[in-house]
């Protein structure tokens, strides 16, 4: 039976666990003294208070099991700054200006590291500035505390890229691109929406009991959450990594070019590996395939921030040779903030171009590199928009700006200039490049588009026509209920017209 197919007849059967040990404190050493902890147990819970505590002394921090003037840092989840506060009031404690209150994503990322780290701005619980920073005289109302509840979309989520759940993501997102070869749309959308979701929590789930109230974990993706935190791994998830035809698609599509039909037709061929496939002479290849296949163990090997930046300096100098002035901005995943990527996007645009300037400037781009010597391969495609047509109803749909889809040469040289070429070896990269150019005025929207990341966008989509009555692509957002367009000269100004709270690019890590 295919493993994404059986069905879970509920929760496993949780096995009984030894917890009496978390709740006795053996005595360790003290490495950073300089930093006194209290754990808040309020939202937390007695048994996730106890396990961070023995936890954190393990790795050399002090942490007092009881309140008191020692305490430096005051760490809490799910809780606001107010909230913290109006808890110290209610003990009849006075919050010292030096006292830190700090998010438990905070503690999380020294106890990875071994050592306190950096406290910044997403780590710092913050303070209402109207707040009384002590009880006033008489009786006191208690304010209502408001649970901070994620969003099932997101566009309403802040996903940097910092992973507190990659064990659970990673799962996910092994079983969703297993989907994807399947073309199981459903199970796909309920995997990564799962994996988003996760990556977007600020805390580490340790219990099932921290799966509570958030969104997108559904029945059997709780059952397989259970299992890797019982396990340390998912049996479905082996099953997927264990079948041919997984690790067939998985090789086939990291061809340039290849997709699932082409894959799905290897694989009835009986083909398990990429050298009995260029070996075969009853083949025949694209070209955009034929390029992959020619510079394979480049284009799979990842791409550097330092790379794209040397790539970036090759489109500006080869744009603004014919387009003085042009906007270029790199999008993609290395605008969202990473350091890794498998190609390099730019968005090309100028507010003083005619209409055939702007056809011919790509032309003219790929000749320049060609007749440098620089040009491996090259796929550009004419533009199609039309500015009276409504933006697309499906959430993936490919916007109709002209784009060109690239494999330049890089030499090592200009990503590192003290690297003399080796003798007789290679001296350059194959990079996978692809350019969009567009209308000025629709530079925001492309702008969005292009950044990502994929589920942020389906997302935001989504969000736009079910909340909102909009229809948003990468062209325009046009407003249903008013029947008109809504202009937008940046991102934000389109996040406005949503009705969300800005989110910037290093937060889209969705």
């Amino acid at each position: 039976m295919d493993p994404l197919q059986a069905a879970h007849s509920g929760p496993r059967k949780k096995r009984p666990r030894q917890t009496g040990t978390l709740m006795v404190s053996s005595p360790h050493d003290v490495r950073f003294g300089d930093l006194v902890l209290f754990i808040l147990e309020k939202k937390m819970g007695t048994t996730r208070r106890a396990f961070l505590m023995e936890l954190a002394r393990r790795k050399g921090f002090r942490v007092e099991n009881e309140l008191s003037d020692s305490v430096t840092h005051i760490v809490a989840e799910n809780n606001s700054g107010n909230d913290v506060l109006e808890w110290l009031q209610v003990q009849n404690i006075q919050a010292s200006s030096r006292l830190e209150l700090l998010d438990v994503s905070w503690l999380i990322e020294c106890m990875g590291a071994g050592k306190p780290v950096e406290m910044t701005g997403k780590h710092q619980l913050l303070v209402r500035r109207d707040y009384p920073a002590s009880p006033k005289p008489g009786p006191q109302k208690t304010p209502s505390l408001a649970v901070q509840k994620i969003s099932e979309y997101a566009c309403q989520r802040r996903t940097t890229l910092n992973n507190c759940n990659c064990i659970f993501t990673n799962a996910f997102e092994i079983l969703a691109e297993n989907c994807e070869f399947r073309e199981n749309e459903s199970s796909y959308v309920t995997y990564m929406r799962a994996a988003s979701v996760l990556k977007s929590l600020p805390f580490t789930i340790i219990s099932m009991k921290d799966t509570e109230g958030i969104p997108c974990l559904g029945e059997k993706v709780k059952c397989i959450i259970e299992e890797i935190i019982e396990d340390g791994e998912s049996s479905e998830v082996n099953a997927v990594l264990n079948d041919e035809r997984y690790q067939s698609f998985k090789l086939f599509t990291s061809v340039f070019g290849v997709g699932l039909k082409t894959s799905e037709k290897w694989f009835r061929m009986g083909f398990r590996s990429l050298n009995k496939i260029k070996s075969d002479k009853s083949l025949k290849f694209t070209r955009m395939q034929k390029a992959g296949f020619l510079y394979y163990e480049d284009l799979v090997s990842c791409v550097t921030r330092a790379e794209a930046e040397a790539v970036s300096m090759l489109v500006k100098e080869a744009v603004w040779a014919f387009l003085p002035g042009a906007f270029i901005s790199m999008t993609g995943g290395f605008r969202r903030g990473k350091e890794i990527g498998h190609d390099v996007d730019f968005l090309i645009t100028s507010p003083e171009v005619t209409e055939d300037e702007k056809q011919q400037l790509l032309h003219k781009v790929i000749s320049l590199w060609e007749k440098k010597g620089l040009l491996l391969y090259s796929d550009l495609v004419e533009s199609t928009f039309e500015k009276l047509k409504l933006p697309s109803r499906k959430v993936d749909a490919l916007d109709h700006f002209q784009k060109c889809f690239l494999i330049l040469k890089l030499h090592h040289q200009r990503v590192d200039s003290d690297k003399s070429p080796q003798q007789g070896g290679k001296t350059w990269k194959a990079i996978r490049v692809d350019l969009v150019v567009c209308p000025y005025e629709r530079r925001a929207f492309a702008l969005l588009g292009w950044t990502g990341s994929r589920q942020f966008e389906r997302d935001l989509r989504r969000y736009a026509t079910h909340e909102r009555k909009m229809m948003l692509d990468n062209h325009a957002l046009y407003d249903k209920t008013k029947r008109i367009f809504l202009k937008a000269e940046s991102e934000e100004e389109i996040f406005a017209h949503l009705g969300l709270d800005y989110i910037e690019p290093w937060e889209r890590n969705a």
